[in-house]
């Protein structure tokens, strides 16, 4: 299959809203990958129609895609052609790596015309944006392979990612993904909390809940092994893995010590880490976040900012998938194993000891809390009513300055606002964020209109506006930003209202933010 047969289907994916019509697009295109009798090809297919790379990452940024040679006149490039390219890529290393690389990228470059060369470019930084997401890819991997949906959705959940179970679907059909099984070293998908807007709501005193304390870290998904086939007899092998399933091991090297510690042949654990001052309380989550960041001298990072790591739950221990059990035996389980890394939890049904841990959790510095079932398993990769995240909503009346085009089932609609304070002493507009969170089909009709109506420019995808419209913004925090020339950015903002009543000489100050 050519690489520009991929292209083409996620152009048509894009170009469409319609749910149905991009899983019939994305369906089709996995039969045809199939039909070419190579199961690598339904793989790494399934994986360029989801914006991911098999590899995950290549060793290339924007930084070495900045200059690229004269695009190809015509379209040559196979899809394996391609993956062995990116493959080679990946095994660079050492020694003279960086001009290896360099020379292989524009050699990979110099076959792809114009159009594969800005769809390579966004497939490798992660930038691609096509509009196929679980929604659509999943329902058209169960389509192509005529297989339940449910199944299909339950092996990426336990795969992490969705080419191998095209591979297998396609190639096994249902018996194929049944034999899918949680597998020490592979990540799954984490499991994701809804929300609340308060504790009394997520804790109504009609059941007794577990209420953890939310902390404002790098989620890690942690593996270890001691089986002596797999450790070769030199001690357990610990793997860490973010949240988007990137392992960064190597990273964090007081982690791994810790966890090596633990009395289990194999487990897989759910946990987090994060960096505190002397004090107990939680650095702000930039030095977390660029601590976990940063391969450079992990030693020496450990020594300057070290990371305290904190568990919460337990998925698998020596031998024994325990996902599927209730959250309270596998507390338990996890407290016998570790007593010592646990998160604070309280289990109650009383709103009153509710809201006394969740105002204690934030007098500590701490993001939240999130309150479980403790009769719920873990629902790997979902968002549902087993755990809810309870954090305090914070509020700011912004101006919109500019709107960006939205893509994907977006396209045709301004989307993404850029968002502004007042500066108190000069009286301008400082930008301090963006957001496309929280509008409705409704909302997004009505500001395009509104919009377009106050249009005073545009540069290429933004549409420059008159600043006066103000828009009430929910956000979780304020940090440090380069990005914008006030100096802060807001934290998960997303849109509750416009404020038709206000006027931009009464939105909030930037000092106010800060």
């Amino acid at each position: 299959m050519q690489l520009a047969r991929v292209i083409e289907t996620s152009a048509a994916v894009a170009a469409t809203r319609s749910r149905t019509a991009k899983t019939a697009l994305l369906a089709q295109t996995l039969r045809e990958a199939a039909a070419a009798d190579s199961a690598r090809l339904v793989e790494v297919v399934a994986d360029y129609l989801a914006g991911t790379l098999p590899q995950r990452t290549v060793g290339v940024g924007w930084r070495g895609l900045r200059t690229l040679p004269d695009p190809a006149a015509r379209s040559t490039m196979a899809v394996l052609e391609v993956d062995a390219a990116l493959e080679d890529l990946r095994a660079q290393s050492g020694a003279g790596s960086t001009a290896t690389r360099a020379t292989a990228v524009d050699q990979l470059f110099a076959r792809a015309t114009g159009p594969e060369q800005r769809w390579l470019a966004g497939l490798i930084t992660g930038e691609l944006r096509q509009g196929a997401g679980d929604g659509v890819l999943l329902p058209a991997i169960a389509a192509a392979a005529d297989v339940p949906e449910a199944l299909v959705r339950r092996a990426v959940m336990l795969a992490g990612f969705p080419g191998p179970v095209a591979r297998a679907a396609l190639a096994g059909g249902a018996e194929a993904l049944e034999r899918i099984r949680l597998e020490v070293g592979r990540p799954l998908r984490p499991m994701l909390a809804g929300s609340a807007p308060s504790v009394e709501e997520a804790v109504d005193g009609s059941r007794e809940v577990g209420i953890e304390t939310k902390l404002d870290g790098i989620r890690l998904q942690i593996h270890l092994d001691a089986r002596p086939e797999t450790s070769g007899g030199s001690g357990p092998v610990v793997r860490l893995f973010t949240r988007s399933l990137e392992e960064i091991t190597d990273r964090l090297p007081e982690v791994v010590r810790v966890l090596g510690a633990l009395d289990a042949t194999t487990a897989v654990l759910d946990g987090e880490v994060i960096a505190l001052q002397d004090d107990g309380r939680p650095h702000p989550f930039q030095v977390t976040g660029a601590r976990t960041a940063s391969s450079a001298d992990p030693g020496a990072l450990a020594r300057r900012t070290p990371v305290t790591t904190y568990l919460f739950d337990l998925l698998h221990l020596n031998g024994r998938d325990v996902l599927d059990e209730p959250a309270q035996e596998r507390w338990a389980a996890l407290r016998q194993l570790a007593p010592d890394l646990g998160v604070d939890r309280l289990v109650t049904s009383d709103p009153v000891a509710a809201r006394s841990f969740f105002d204690d959790v934030l007098a500590h510095g701490h993001e939240g809390v999130v309150v479980k079932d403790p009769a719920a398993p873990y629902a790997a990769g979902r968002r549902g009513a087993g755990w809810v995240k309870v954090k305090p909503r914070r509020t700011a009346d912004l101006v919109v300055t500019g709107v960006e085009w939205g893509s994907g089932r977006r396209q045709g609609w301004l989307s993404n606002i850029h968002l502004a304070a007042r500066d108190p002493k000069t009286g301008e507009l400082v930008m301090v964020g963006k957001t496309f969170k929280g509008m409705t089909d409704s909302v997004l009709a009505w500001q395009t209109e509104r919009f377009l109506g106050l249009e005073t420019g545009r540069e290429g995808h933004v549409v420059h506006v008159h600043p006066e419209q103000v828009v009430e913004i929910a956000y979780d925090g304020v940090q440090t930003s380069r990005r914008y020339p006030g100096g802060i950015a807001l934290r998960f903002a997303r849109v509750l209202r416009y404020r038709d009543d206000k006027g931009p000489q009464e939105a909030d100050t930037l000092d106010a933010l800060q």
